[in-house]
């Protein structure tokens, strides 16, 4: 089984993928319950940062070859991530001081609106060791980018057109993309999941049964945080001879 999810409104939405064909969808409040409920999973795949630095200016090298391969068109979709002392600040503005202090840079209010999560997820890595084993982390515009060939997408995903360019490339690797879709859609309000968090969610988990094996981490040199934990985001290398999951499902 093997698990991925795209931090929303209402937490965490999540979609788990099976080798059996089976799939189920979730919303967790916290990482905490969603990792409760699929700690037996192989793999769970997280649009979140995971490792980070504790000072400096430098950037993850994760961040910067991401940007690099996504190109002039979707690299704004990789924001510079926060040092670790500013996830812990209890406010914005203490925040944005603390990192500027340690980094040089201040924060824009889309990172401070994911922090929350970011900590979370710092603080279960850190604490418990069997998740260290399961967790790793994606970006949904790399993970698109690896499934569609090493192509970026053309348009943003809070574009019509950017979403239909998304589902399609899932389509080409996942027949049940639509079910999923669909059902995510008529079950939860757009207030909680939109339908961009699903089709995130679905990159992830996509990428976590057809790369299980084999995935691929930027940066090509390992880097690790002080705790130890991986400055890193996997994708799973196109093949085009194994790029349909299922083949034979439709």
């Amino acid at each position: 089984m093997f698990v991925g999810a795209d931090g929303c409104k209402a937490g965490w939405f999540a979609i788990l993928l099976t080798e059996n064909r089976d799939w189920e969808v979730g919303v967790f409040t916290n990482v905490f319950e969603l990792w409760n409920k699929y700690r037996s999973t192989l793999l769970i795949l997280l649009d979140i940062p995971i490792g980070l630095r504790e000072k400096g200016p430098e950037e993850r090298k994760c961040d910067k070859r991401a940007r690099e391969l996504l190109g002039p068109k979707r690299a704004s979709s990789i924001f510079p991530v926060p040092c670790r002392p500013a996830i812990y600040a209890d406010s914005y503005e203490k925040a944005c001081d603390i990192n500027k202090q340690m980094t040089g840079r201040g924060l824009s209010l889309q990172t401070w609106n994911i922090i929350p999560k970011i900590r979370e997820v710092d603080i279960l890595l850190s604490e418990d060791e069997s998740a260290r084993s399961r967790i790793r982390e994606i970006h949904p515009e790399i993970c698109f980018w690896a499934l569609a060939g090493g192509h970026p997408m053309e348009h943003s995903k809070k574009e019509r057109e950017g979403l239909l360019e998304r589902k399609k490339i899932l389509e080409s690797v996942y027949p049940w993309t639509g079910d999923i879709v669909e059902y995510a859609l008529s079950t939860y309000r757009r207030k909680d999941v939109k339908e961009d968090d699903v089709l995130d969610a679905l990159s992830a988990a996509v990428t976590a049964v057809v790369g299980v094996h084999n995935l691929v981490s930027i940066p090509d040199e390992s880097e690790f945080d002080s705790y130890g934990l991986p400055m890193e985001m996997v994708y799973r290398p196109y093949h085009k001879n194994c790029e349909i999951l299922y083949r034979d499902a439709k």
